[in-house]
């Protein structure tokens, strides 16, 4: 016959309550899950498309004021717009998955390398430049890209007095196009019932494309290794093994490290759940279970981040002087990457159960 210790009342309660508060633990968990994936559709995504739409109805007006007179402080407006809006765009990309990849919003913004021979002999010809002849265009003549060749020019040695203009034609259709694609991106996000903002936020009811809260946040998961391989893997390895600067992203403005610099970044603002406010965040859900792995996370995105600052030359160039500081960028990449595949990931799929 087994003994029981006969307990004081005080005893008794405490353990009471602590068993209460290890029952709450499911219901903490799911409401942390519904919260976290509210803030980032409401307060991240929809706030950055948002913003994205702004920047580009502002470089839209700097580029019909560039046309309307070709002054260099013209010039230097639009290249500040353009460099304004990509540095949203780029951060927008932390989290590339739904519209912007369901409906083709990435190439046709953002498609590169590009080819300044074959835009110059776009302007060359008697192609027409309108806005519907750019919608159907090659893609890698469309977009941010064509944009910043005929702003910046070769090595940013564009001359307001030097635009032609078939240039300015050209550049005001491609902004046209910009502002419309980031209009409807930004609408396409909207917590309208069947847009994509409304389909995260009811992740799991009949009107969601995702069939659980799991499903987004694997989707999410997924967005942030996606930028870390294609940041580290892709836009920098390519043209530092090949060592040929035209394959470099931005080459014309010489805004490539900044690129790299503002996906990590917009991975970062996933995680944290961080744009104009703060939080909560994918590392509050990975708190609640192991404070241990957040805090590698949050280290591992600080150190990628931090990484870039020591590429002090523009890209095109530190891939011939600057080879340690790019493989110390990349392997912090890939330290992060790992992490997020061989231990969030799974984490993840441990633990959110709905």
């Amino acid at each position: 016959m087994k003994r029981f210790a006969i307990l004081p009342l005080a005893t008794l309660l405490l353990i009471g309550a602590c068993k209460k508060n290890d029952n709450n633990n499911l219901p903490d968990q799911q409401t942390t899950e519904a919260t976290v994936l509210s803030h980032f559709t409401d307060q991240v995504a929809r706030a950055q498309y948002n913003d994205l739409a702004v920047k580009a109805q502002a470089l839209h007006a700097s580029i019909a004021a560039l046309e309307s007179n070709k002054t260099d402080d013209n010039l230097s407006a639009a290249r500040s717009a353009w460099k304004s809006m990509r540095s949203v765009w780029e951060q927008c990309e932390g989290f590339l998955f739904g519209p912007v990849e369901d409906d083709n919003y990435d190439p046709y913004m953002d498609t590169w390398p590009t080819d300044y021979t074959q835009m110059d002999s776009l302007l060359a010809s008697s192609s027409t430049l309108n806005l519907q002849a750019i919608q159907n265009i090659t893609l890698s003549l469309r977009g941010f890209h064509p944009v910043e060749y005929i702003i910046f020019g070769r090595n940013a040695s564009r001359k307001a007095a030097d635009l032609t203009s078939r240039q300015l034609e050209y550049l005001s259709s491609l902004s046209d196009d910009l502002l419309n694609n980031c209009n409807n991106l930004a609408a396409s996000w909207s917590l309208s019932d069947g847009n994509y903002g409304a389909q995260i936020i009811n992740a799991g009811s009949a009107n969601s494309k995702y069939h659980s809260r799991n499903e987004v946040f694997l989707a999410l998961t997924d967005g942030l290794i996606d930028i870390c391989e294609e940041v580290g893997e892709g836009k920098m390895e390519e043209p530092f093994v090949q060592q040929d600067p035209q394959k470099v992203e931005s080459p014309y403005s010489g805004n490539s490290v900044a690129d790299f610099k503002n996906n990590i970044i917009g991975l970062q603002n996933v995680y944290l759940g961080r744009y104009e406010t703060n939080g909560p965040g994918m590392n509050d859900l990975v708190a609640l279970g192991n404070v241990a792995l957040d805090n590698k996370i949050q280290s591992q995105i600080t150190a990628a981040i931090n990484s870039f600052d020591n590429i002090t030359h523009p890209f095109e160039q530190a891939i011939f002087d600057q080879k340690p500081q790019i493989l110390q960028t990349q392997a912090a990449l890939a330290s992060l990457k790992k992490t997020l595949e061989e231990e969030l990931k799974p984490y993840l799929i441990q633990t959110i159960k709905d």
